[in-house]
C-alpha cells in the first residue's frame, strides 16, 4: 500500500479559530500572571531551595555533631564532655555554611 491508500484520518489544516483561542488564552495568562504578580515562578523556587537548605544545615548540624559527641561519650566514658563540644562545633559549622550560602552571589 502507497502513503495514498492507507487508511486513516486526512490531515487538517490549522483551524483559524483555534489559533485565535491560543493567542488570546496566551494573552490572557500573561495578564493575569501580571496582576498577581507570579510572573517569576524560577525566583520563588530557587528561594524555596535554599531555605530548604539552610534549615538542612541547621538540623544537621546540631543533630550530626551532638550523635557524634554522645556515641564517642559512650564509648570513652567522657560524658557529657564530647556531645557538649561536638554539639557546640556543629552549631558553629552550620552556622558558618549558612553564612558562606547567604553570601553568595546570585546566578543572572
Amino acid at each position: 500500500m502507497t502513503p495514498d491508500t492507507q487508511p486513516g484520518q486526512d490531515p487538517i489544516d490549522e483551524d483559524a479559530r483555534i489559533a485565535s483561542l491560543q493567542d488570546r488564552l496566551a494573552r490572557a495568562q500573561q495578564v493575569e500572571a501580571e496582576r498577581t504578580g507570579t510572573t517569576q515562578v524560577g525566583a520563588a523556587d530557587e528561594n524555596y531551595r535554599l531555605g530548604n537548605r539552610v534549615l538542612g544545615e541547621l538540623i544537621g548540624g546540631t543533630a550530626g555533631g551532638a550523635l557524634i559527641g554522645w556515641v564517642l561519650d559512650r564509648l570513652l566514658g567522657t560524658s557529657p564532655w564530647l556531645l557538649l563540644v561536638l554539639l557546640f562545633l556543629g552549631i558553629v559549622v552550620a552556622f558558618r555554611n549558612i553564612i558562606r550560602l547567604s553570601s553568595k552571589r546570585p546566578d543572572k
